[in-house]
């Protein structure tokens, strides 16, 4: 046998048992792709789930962090009309924790008949509280300052 295929023959030995070793990983720990880097099927078709990076700044109290995810409603609250008006609800992430939305509807339409169990995809700017955090600028910024975020729901973009 030949230095190269020597060589050869370790190389795809090595690949092999890097292979069997992410393989045997996987299968004991079938939940490391729900927690870190989540790629989800939801109602709405979506393949980003950024629920474990709200996992993440909850844990670490952090704000200002852009995500992408969706969530079933838990609850839907009354509007808060001090100042801009906002709808709100609460959603329960595929990772379990809750998180309040807070909708800019004087800049961008409400979400009609909106009720518990519905799916809402959603794109916006996280920020940390006790409670599980808000997702809020799920809107477009008529002055363009901020990156535009949106809801889904039902097929219809909410922006």
């Amino acid at each position: 046998m030949n230095k190269t295929n020597l060589r050869i023959g370790i190389i795809i030995l090595v690949l092999i048992g890097a292979y069997l070793g992410f393989d045997r990983e996987q299968k004991q720990n079938p939940q490391l792709n729900n927690t870190q880097s989540a790629v989800v099927q939801s109602e709405t078709q979506s393949t980003i789930d950024d629920s474990g990076k709200i996992r993440q700044a909850f844990q670490q109290q952090q704000s200002n962090v852009q995500v992408h995810a969706s969530g079933r409603v838990k609850a839907v609250l009354a509007d808060d009309n001090d100042g801009s008006r906002h709808q709100k609800f609460i959603l329960k992430l595929s990772n379990g924790l809750t998180v309040l939305v807070a909708h800019n509807i004087d800049l961008a339409p409400r979400i009609e008949d909106l009720k518990k169990g519905d799916v809402v995809e959603f794109y916006g700017e996280y920020e940390y509280n006790p409670k599980g955090g808000v997702i809020h600028w799920t809107h477009h910024d008529p002055q363009q300052r901020h990156i535009a975020g949106w809801l889904k729901y039902q097929g219809k973009t909410y922006q």
